[in-house]
């Protein structure tokens, strides 16, 4: 699953690896283009923190929680501001976004988005803040991103040499505090960076679209109704699929499809083959028809189900 995809640079990924980028934690990705996941994804470990480049080749919904002790500050780029967004709110290029721990980051990111980031500890970053007198920044609404638009010229330049040295492999153990440098000296010199916030529809949306996909994840092994998922919003089912184009680009019943599709992927790459079958993951993911399944995994992840259980079994011993 690891071949290289096209002359993009662009590698064939399974959705675990995709969802283990940031290490820490596990990024929950659903995604959205009926075609095999693809990204192109380099990272250095120095001094306990991790520095990372990440492109996606196709669209993508995910949401993580970092622990308590991390936070992650990064710039997006070549982001198709149509189908980014985070916690609802647009996304385009160039904006730099600080992740505090302690809540839930929902996003999603357009096919081509790039996002050039550091994993470090909390603590580290507070003592950077508390030096500059910046320490109120990093204890502002935890969970959710800080996130700053065109202002932040110089952090942005500073993101895109690091996307260089780290694509070339010049990272040193001074980049970190070079990185932490650059975004205080950043904040005191434009201060910090605003939260955006959504149009009153575009978060009503956003809103109902939530509700709608927590209904589907609580549901997950049952056949669930149109009508249900409207009921679950609280609106029309004209103005759920609204909701779901303005978000994600599709109906919510390819959503629930995909949804679907990448839980059974999960499974299918954590489960002992010896105690676990295809068809009781398929099954537990509402995926009734099994041979439907089959033609539409491997469509999507461009493996059959059982191989996917195979290789994960492979790859824990």
């Amino acid at each position: 699953m690891d071949a290289v995809a096209g002359g993009n640079g662009l590698r064939s990924f399974d959705l675990a690896s995709l969802g283990g980028t940031l290490r820490v934690c596990h990024v929950e990705l659903v995604l959205l283009d009926d075609q095999p996941p693809t990204a192109r994804i380099t990272s250095f470990v120095h001094d306990q923190a991790l520095l990372c480049t990440f492109e996606i080749g196709a669209r993508a919904r995910g949401r993580f929680v970092l622990p308590l002790d991390w936070c992650l500050l990064g710039c997006l780029q070549a982001v198709d501001a149509e189908a980014s967004w985070c916690h609802g709110v647009p996304l385009s290029s160039g904006n730099i976004v600080s992740v505090m721990p302690d809540g839930v980051t929902e996003f999603a990111l357009g096919a081509g988005s790039r996002v050039t980031f550091v994993l470090v500890p909390l603590k580290r970053f507070q003592e950077r803040a508390a030096a500059q007198r910046l320490g109120g920044l990093v204890a502002d609404t935890p969970g959710v991103p800080l996130v700053s638009g065109a202002g932040h010229v110089p952090l942005q330049a500073y993101y895109q040499g690091l996307h260089e040295r780290i694509q070339q492999g010049e990272v040193d153990a001074a980049e970190i505090e070079a990185m932490l440098d650059a975004h205080v000296k950043e904040i005191i010199a434009n201060g910090p960076p605003e939260r955006t916030v959504c149009s009153r529809s575009r978060r009503a949306r956003y809103l109902i679209f939530r509700r709608a996909e927590d209904m589907m994840y609580a549901n997950l092994r049952r056949h669930i109704y149109m009508q249900e998922l409207c009921d679950a919003a609280g609106v029309s089912e004209r103005a759920l699929r609204y909701a779901f184009e303005e978000l994600v680009g599709i109906s919510p019943v390819r959503y629930l499809s995909m949804l679907r599709l990448c839980e059974a992927c999960r499974s299918l790459a954590s489960a002992d083959a010896g105690r676990k079958s295809v068809k009781s993951i398929a099954l537990s993911c509402g995926l009734w028809d099994l041979s439907r399944f089959a033609d539409n995994y491997r469509r999507v992840f461009g493996e059959l189900p059982s191989e996917t259980l195979m290789r994960g079994n492979y790859s824990h011993a």
